[in-house]
């Protein structure tokens, strides 16, 4: 008695593709855009270091106000908060990414 060995592709019907007659052409690939990159990381520092300033609690509470006016309140009482993140938020002032602190997406 033999018996014979059947493959599980017995069972499917054989379907075979048609052909491609025409090439298709190959489209240049663009050049990386590196002044885009370099300038998105320049901007990962900025927000990064602003990150951290709403961080650091010795400027005092950071919700309910912007960064500006968070700055300017520690530098009232005396608190010497950093120029450098001063003048990056009157450099982007508009941008609301620079503007709001961090907690500013949390309910109060």
């Amino acid at each position: 008695m033999t018996t014979k060995h059947r493959l599980i592709t017995d069972s499917f019907k054989v379907v075979k593709r048609a052909k491609r007659t025409g090439k298709r052409e190959k489209t240049p690939t663009p050049p990386p855009p590196q002044k885009e990159a370099e300038i998105g990381t320049v901007s990962e520092e900025q927000l990064q270091k602003l990150r951290q300033f709403d961080l650091d609690w010795r400027f005092g509470p950071c919700t309910g106000i912007s960064r500006l006016q968070r700055w300017e309140r520690a530098n009232l009482h005396g608190l010497n908060p950093p120029e450098e993140i001063r003048d990056l938020l009157l450099e982007t002032h508009n941008d609301p990414n620079y503007k709001l602190s961090l907690w500013s997406e949390y309910p109060l």
